[in-house]
Parts: C-alpha cells; structure tokens; sequence
C-alpha cells in the first residue's frame, strides 16, 4: 500500500470519527438516548450525510515529499515543483496538490 493511500485512509477514518464525535455531542447536549441505545429507530431519521473529501493541504504535500527527498530523490522532487509551476512547494497553487501528490507516489514507487 502506498504512503498516500494510507495517509488518505488515516484522513477518511478522523473524518469519521470526528462525525460520531459530533453525534455524541449533539446528543449529549438536547439529552436524548444515543442510538445504539434505542430500540427502535425513529420514524424521522436524517439521512447520513457525507462530509466532502478533504482538501489536501501543503502540509499533507510536504509529508510525502520529504521522505522522497531524503532517499536521494531531491532532483526528482525539484522536477516535480517546477513541472507544477513553482520552484518551492510553498509556491504551488493549491489546485496542483492532487497531480503533486500522484507524481509523487509514481516517484516514490518507481
């Protein structure tokens, strides 16, 4: 498994945990039985929203691109900037972190 699927599935399961957190504080808060705790399920349930996919942030970048770096890979990784249109990652548009990532993991594991 690569470091980027596992760091995304590390990221999929806080958003899940930060979504049953939020139910147990908002039925902690209006003092109503959790559900595992009913016996019957309420006639108005809300559907279960899913959270959008997270936005990937320069720090999720950098944590995959510094291990890249220190193998011995600093050019490749300097190719990679340049080919996403910046000479230091602080300088990547946001919109380019997806196609970043993805040369990476070709990098990493080519």
């Amino acid at each position: 498994m690569s470091r980027i699927k596992l760091l995304l599935d590390v990221v999929n399961d806080m958003e899940s945990l930060t979504e049953s957190l939020r139910k147990l504080a908002n039925a902690i808060a209006s003092d109503e039985p959790s559900v595992e705790s009913e016996e019957k399920p309420s006639i108005q349930e809300t559907p279960e929203v899913k959270p959008a996919a997270k936005a990937i942030s320069v720090e999720d970048v950098r944590a995959v691109l510094t291990p890249i770096s220190q193998s011995g890979k600093t050019a490749q990784v300097k190719a990679l900037l340049i080919k996403h249109g910046a000479n230091r990652l602080s300088d990547i548009e946001p919109s380019e972190y997806g196609s970043l990532l993805a040369d990476a993991e070709v990098l990493a594991n080519g």
